[in-house]
């Protein structure tokens, strides 16, 4: 069972074939930004590094590498809040 990357809601584990959607939203589910390997910050922003671009992330694909992610959203990699807090985290004051 996985997130839907758009509307944020549980999706099936048997609901992640190439032509498959959304039951709540409609949106594909076998797309990068509904993939556990996706990640903002990597190169073609996909953390494995054998799988081929893919330019449309919100699209069904034919990656063979793709795993339901948990994340909503598609966030995929760090959002600003958590940078923040490493540099903070980094630079604090020691006593």
């Amino acid at each position: 069972m996985g997130t839907c990357w758009s509307c944020g809601k549980n999706i099936e584990a048997n609901n992640y074939h190439r032509q498959d959607s959304c039951t709540h939203c409609g949106r594909d589910t076998h797309a990068c930004k509904n993939c556990d390997f996706y990640d903002r910050t990597y190169n073609n922003e996909c953390r494995e590094s054998s799988a081929d671009r893919v330019v449309e992330k919100e699209r069904s694909n034919f990656c063979d590498f793709f795993k339901p992610s948990t994340r909503a959203g598609g966030t995929g990699g760090k959002t600003k809040d958590d940078l923040r807090s490493a540099a903070e985290a980094l630079f604090k004051k020691k006593s």
